[in-house]
């Protein structure tokens, strides 16, 4: 199995992992899951770019656990939920009594980090005066702690991440150049939902899962004019508000069947809904491509009906509505190895 497949149908080497929250299988993933692969191996800077709400860290913790660092420390800091005259401290670490209300030593994020990976997100937010210092640290692999003197060595590697155009704001000196060209050795650029519209239904799928089996409900239908919704719905909070959606649905779900989740507002923003020919024709190729890429298995840990979150017999009821099938044998039982899939 190679990294790829890792990613999505949740690997794990020996303890739990959160690739299986990486879902999807659109040739836009595929591009991003293999420029993950690409540069998780070396210990080279890492700019994850993206739009709220796609998934930053989730890459972020990909390449951490596709490295040789995997096992070692995968530290995070969001770098604008920290008040500036804090953020300093929570870097770099500080000694006791370096200003007023160190009465600790503390370690910093860095420290923390040293042989493993450190995560920063909304890197473009950090304040200019706290840009050079990071600069150092990058190039040097040192840093001093706050009200100490001493120079600390370590082995961290920096992955960075934000929503904000960091090469214009270098342009306007809103942050430095030499910073922004530092953390750029190797952008991976995460596209927003509405360009992975053949992931939709895979993550409707997934999350109308995790929800029902969080809160002990039973969905086992998901109307077409639903999910005819979220297809045609353009997503501006991205995975991250499909997911509050789903989990609005299944709270509000009664007799197993999941009821649109839109709000009036939200409604008047959807294109007209897709006709019942659509829906059929793109749940049809979801089902056609994740078939394919399950090897032609159905059931199993790795099969189809797990990678889109349904049962196996869910699976192939559908399979048969669509019209799916190999030459001269309907889908009344599993594949037969390399069978050819038809429509």
């Amino acid at each position: 199995m190679g990294c790829i497949e890792r990613l999505r149908s949740g690997y794990q080497h020996d303890r739990d992992s959160q690739f299986d929250q990486i879902v999807g299988s659109s040739s836009a993933l595929e591009s991003v899951l293999a420029e993950v692969e690409r540069v998780a191996p070396t210990d080279s800077t890492v700019l994850v770019l993206g739009e709220t709400g796609t998934g930053k860290e989730l890459m972020a913790r990909a390449i951490h656990n596709l490295s040789g660092r995997y096992g070692r420390p995968f530290v995070t800091l969001n770098c604008s939920a920290i008040p500036f005259d804090l953020l300093e401290s929570e870097l770099f670490g500080h000694e006791k009594g370096a200003f007023t209300g160190a009465i600790a030593q503390k370690l910093g994020r860095f420290e923390m980090a040293d042989t493993g990976t450190l995560f920063l997100d909304e890197i473009g937010d950090l304040p200019l005066a706290l840009q050079p210092k990071l600069l150092r640290v990058l190039q040097e692999q040192e840093f001093e702690r706050l009200g100490s003197g001493r120079t600390h060595h370590i082995n961290v590697r920096l992955v960075a991440a934000t929503h904000r155009d960091l090469a214009q704001m270098a342009a306007r000196n809103e942050f430095r150049s030499d910073l922004y060209y530092r953390l750029n050795v190797f952008p991976v650029l995460i596209p927003p939902l509405r360009e992975r519209g053949e992931d939709i239904c895979q993550l409707v799928g997934h999350f109308v899962e995790v929800f029902s089996r969080r809160m002990g409900k039973r969905i086992e239908q998901i109307p077409e004019t639903t999910m005819n919704a979220f297809i045609a719905y353009h997503w501006p909070g991205n995975v991250r508000e499909l997911q509050n959606l789903i989990e609005r649905a299944v709270i509000r779900s009664d007799d197993g069947v999941l009821p649109n989740p839109f709000s009036t507002s939200e409604v008047n923003t959807i294109p007209p809904i897709a006709s019942r020919g659509r829906f059929r024709d793109v749940e049809a190729a979801v089902i056609l491509k994740t078939v394919r890429a399950a090897g032609g298995m159905i059931g199993g840990r790795h099969g189809a009906a797990a990678r889109l979150g349904l049962k196996r017999t869910t699976l192939l009821s559908k399979m048969k509505r669509l019209g799916i099938f190999r030459p001269r044998q309907r889908f009344m039982s599993e594949f037969d190895e390399g069978s050819e899939l038809t429509i």
